[in-house]
């Protein structure tokens, strides 16, 4: 039988990256936590981790329980807290779009944590399709990503609503369509981000190619470089109201399949304990988004 306490060893080196790490983490010596993976492999019958360099990395096997390990330990800590008193408790692991943390979720996360204040939430931004890879390899609990996704076998609800805006140098000529950014230089987030795919896939159906990308990992550098008569660019209009730059740039209105745009919180099996409890303040949950109320759904 898997002990639980063999499994949070394990998912501990997993996330970790290796053996002292985990041990000074989980409050251990290396040597015991060497030790009981090694009796744990024995146990299983097969290896969990090979050594490549000086880092350890996950075989296939070890792959495979990593995904058991995490939804019956997520099991355990939603068992333990039914159990006691005084709500909800424990770690949540969200990824965010950089948009969304930075305009949406301080008021989100500043109302949890005063009615659930012994929840501690770990936040890494990403683009959409970072988000998805970490929600792969469980590395994270839950995500707001963009629209367009894919995610199989995960489930989503829509968490709020965003317009989309084109911006160049403010005195550039008006920006009426694909063909006038032709040859334009465009700056945006690198491969991954849902808008740059929105905006690439708007200037294809225009049959217009850009003459250079920017790759860029930060909003205030964008607008900034499109400020500064680098290129054009697409950003949430939230965003581009709360940037200092953002009003030495022009805006442009895209059209409405375009700019119209949702993030949605997705993750991976049923939604529990601090997960349930952050989902409860989204908009979409308070009626924000009457169209759009539908209950979670797999995608």
């Amino acid at each position: 039988m898997i002990d639980l306490d063999d499994l949070h060893i394990f998912r501990a080196v997993v996330r970790e990256g290796g053996v002292t790490r985990a041990a000074s983490r989980l409050h251990r010596v290396p040597s015991n936590v060497t030790t009981r993976i090694k009796q744990f492999e024995d146990r299983l019958g097969t290896a969990l981790f090979r050594r490549q360099g000086r880092a350890l990395v996950l075989t296939d096997a070890g792959r495979r329980l990593l995904g058991h390990a995490e939804r019956l330990l997520q099991m355990a800590d939603a068992a333990e807290q039914a159990m006691r008193e005084g709500g909800v408790r424990g770690t949540l692991r969200l990824g965010s779009l950089e948009s969304a943390a930075a305009v949406r979720l301080p008021a989100i996360l500043s109302a949890f944590h005063a009615r659930h204040p012994e929840v501690s939430i770990e936040l890494r931004t990403a683009t959409t399709a970072e988000s998805l890879a970490l929600l792969e390899r469980f590395e994270i609990d839950a995500a707001l990503v963009s629209e367009p996704f894919e995610a199989d076998g995960l489930a989503a609800q829509p968490a709020f609503a965003e317009e989309l805006v084109l911006i160049s140098p403010l005195g550039a000529p008006p920006l009426r369509g694909p063909a006038d950014l032709h040859g334009a230089t465009l700056i945006a987030f690198p491969h991954g981000c849902s808008y740059r795919r929105r905006l690439m896939q708007w200037l294809a159906e225009g049959r217009a190619s850009p003459g250079r990308l920017l790759d860029l990992g930060s909003y205030h550098a964008i607008i900034a470089c499109v400020a500064a008569g680098v290129g054009v660019a697409i950003v949430p209009a939230e965003v581009l109201d709360q940037a200092r730059a953002g009003a030495a740039v022009r805006r442009h209105p895209l059209p409405a399949p375009i700019a119209a745009n949702r993030t949605h919180l997705v993750w991976r099996g049923e939604a529990e304990g601090p997960l349930r409890a952050l989902m409860a303040l989204l908009p979409a949950a308070q009626g924000a988004m009457p169209s759009e109320g539908a209950p979670p759904h797999h995608v």
